[in-house]
């Protein structure tokens, strides 16, 4: 039984346009999935599932921590700076074999993309939460992007959980799902998704076969 993998670690090169084989330009993000190495596998009578753990981006061995070196060395294989699980059907592939972005996605199917957003540190409310602000006009005296009232005073006497205010915005750990692959090119590692993915670019994502079709 063949292998089948349910993702691939990859890196985000940037945004670009393509032409669809119907002459339709779209948006498409770039992204160098792989090669992944198999540094272990799961296996569902030992540890109760099938998984296969990749390494990507190369890393110097002696930089480090000595149980993912052991680990290392134990596999055969280099060092990786990333290490990420993916759920599998089907036999398990060798240690230390590598896996392509053409053995895993086909052009035309749904996949999902995971990534850290770009870290935009400490922002008001209209950056973080697009608050309109108050008008520039008459009677406005220094209190130009300020949120407002964000409560009453003797009832409820508190500010309540979630109000929307100033502070740290980005670096979040966001999905996207639901994207097409617009195209595949597995000489170069790359796969074309329609749209745009979260995170700057050379920034690390997970790409993952979308668990559902939402049309």
């Amino acid at each position: 039984m063949a292998t089948t993998l349910t993702g691939l670690i990859g890196r985000k090169l940037g945004m670009t346009q393509v032409y669809t084989a119907e002459g339709v330009l779209v948006p498409v993000t770039v992204i160098e999935a792989g090669p992944c190495t198999v540094v272990a596998t799961r296996r569902a009578e030992r540890e109760g599932y099938a998984a296969a753990q990749l390494g990507f981006g190369g890393s110097n061995l002696e930089k480090l921590p000595k149980a993912l070196r052991g680990q290392f060395q134990k596999a055969g294989t280099g060092g990786f700076r990333v290490l990420r699980e993916f759920r599998l059907e089907g036999d398990a592939p060798a240690v230390g074999s590598e896996l392509g972005v053409g053995d895993v996605f086909a052009a035309g199917e749904r996949v999902q993309v995971t990534g850290v957003t770009k870290g935009r540190g400490t922002a008001g409310v209209i950056k973080r939460h697009g608050f309109s602000g108050f008008p520039a006009s008459h009677g406005t005296h220094e209190y130009f992007r300020h949120g407002g009232s964000i409560g009453n005073r003797s009832y409820p006497g508190r500010v309540f959980k979630g109000k929307r205010m100033a502070g740290r915005y980005g670096a979040d750990r966001v999905t996207t799902r639901n994207l097409q692959v617009v195209a595949v090119r597995p000489d170069d590692h790359l796969i074309l998704v329609r749209g745009a993915v979260p995170g700057a670019r050379n920034g690390t994502v997970i790409v993952l076969k979308a668990a559902r079709s939402e049309g």
